[in-house]
């Protein structure tokens, strides 16, 4: 890892700047942060619904019948900096049913924000990037945006989006969705990492794809050994881009006794995939408070995680009480420690989730937390008769 690194503990919750802190990322596109993911959903209406309520997102944009598209609608929610576009199809064949049919609802688009959309483009597909999107000029009074887009592993696409020439609402052809109904936000800022699930022997596949296509670096790996229990296990790499604003830990099986969280997921989602999106706040334990207010259902964690968690963890400014109360995760790395806590699925099939971070300085993803959060999804497992 470069020691170009900042002190983290002067930024609020890792607020990452532009400046480049992993020396061995290549970042020849760049990319300047996450713009906006798209879930493909079987009811964009109700999905908007449960995450304004839920979630404490806001309405933002609107596209379907009423703006000209007669295909698909979709939704665009905003909290602080996360950008969520939820869409439906109009009709009863075409992509967008192919893909909830085979995968139920789940993250098609992860939209990256680049100054040159175009340079993004050539840079990945000569490197062997398959094009999901030539580059496409879409304008309107408002201006012009250009997007162009990539396949990753799976169904999922990195879409580029240049909007420096852009002052509408979100893009071309969206209005603004003025809603009644805007509840309280929750106090999610920003993405911090989204996590990929990858079939048996893929992992290293789809790592040197982020390396040599994107120009990413490895920062972080995990092996069986780091991520077991006593039934199952997995392996995972964390790749990020120079700045560290764009972060994708790629997951793969490994061999447990049972089935693993990861052969769940590709069992049910029928291949790779988006498996979490990691959000920060900057107090995860309001946060977590009002979304359980809301109705959001959390991984159960024991008390006995919390008997001697200041042996393990040192002195943090939190109440023990008030996180074993919530059933949130701390670790602590070299730099400072994390709080976290992970949603249950929050779709019907037991695939995608949210995590919920707090970071006071650690760069690491909680690896002491591991073998907790993973005795807590087998117990999920085991109620569904995945296990």
């Amino acid at each position: 890892m470069s020691t170009e690194i900042k002190n983290l503990k002067d930024l609020q919750n890792t607020e990452y700047g532009l400046k480049k802190l992993f020396a061995d990322a290549a970042d020849f596109l760049p990319l300047l942060g996450t713009d906006y993911v798209e879930l493909y959903v079987g009811n964009a209406k109700q999905s908007a619904l449960y995450y304004k309520t839920a979630f404490g997102f806001q309405s933002e944009a609107f596209m379907g019948l009423e703006t000209g598209v007669k295909d698909r609608v979709s939704y665009v929610l905003k909290q602080d900096k996360i950008r969520l576009v939820l869409t439906t199809p109009l009709t009863k064949d075409g992509v967008i049913n192919e893909h909830i049919n085979k995968h139920g609802d789940g993250v098609k688009v992860i939209a990256l924000w680049v100054e040159d959309a175009t340079k993004a483009f050539e840079e990945t597909t000569k490197r062997g990037a398959k094009p999901f999107m030539e580059p496409t000029r879409e304008e309107d009074e408002n201006g012009y945006v250009i997007r162009s887009g990539i396949y990753t592993y799976g169904e999922t696409v990195h879409i580029f989006v240049e909007r420096s020439n852009y002052t509408g609402v979100f893009l071309p052809g969206y209005k603004t969705w003025k809603s009644h109904y805007n509840p309280e936000t929750v106090g999610l800022k920003f993405i911090d990492h989204m996590v990929g699930n990858v079939d048996w022997n893929e992992m290293n596949t789809w790592c040197q794809f982020y390396a040599h296509v994107m120009g990413f670096a490895q920062i972080i790996s995990f092996d069986d050994n780091d991520i077991s229990t006593d039934y199952t296990a997995l392996m995972s790499k964390v790749m990020s881009n120079g700045n560290g604003r764009i972060k994708f830990p790629i997951n793969e099986p490994a061999e447990g006794k049972k089935k693993s969280q990861i052969e769940e997921y590709i069992d049910f989602y029928n291949g790779p995939g988006v498996q979490h999106i990691a959000v920060a706040t900057n107090d995860i334990v309001a946060t977590v408070s009002a979304m359980r207010d809301r109705g959001v259902e959390f991984l159960y964690v024991p008390d006995s995680y919390y008997v001697d968690l200041l042996d393990r963890v040192g002195e943090i400014d939190e109440d023990i009480e008030l996180l074993k109360q919530h059933g949130i995760l701390i670790d602590r790395d070299d730099e400072g420690y994390l709080l976290q806590l992970f949603t249950k699925p929050v779709v019907d099939r037991p695939t995608m989730f949210f995590e919920i971070i707090q970071r006071k300085g650690a760069k690491s993803f909680g690896k002491g937390n591991f073998k907790a959060l993973f005795e807590s999804i087998e117990r999920e497992q085991a109620l569904r008769g995945n296990l």
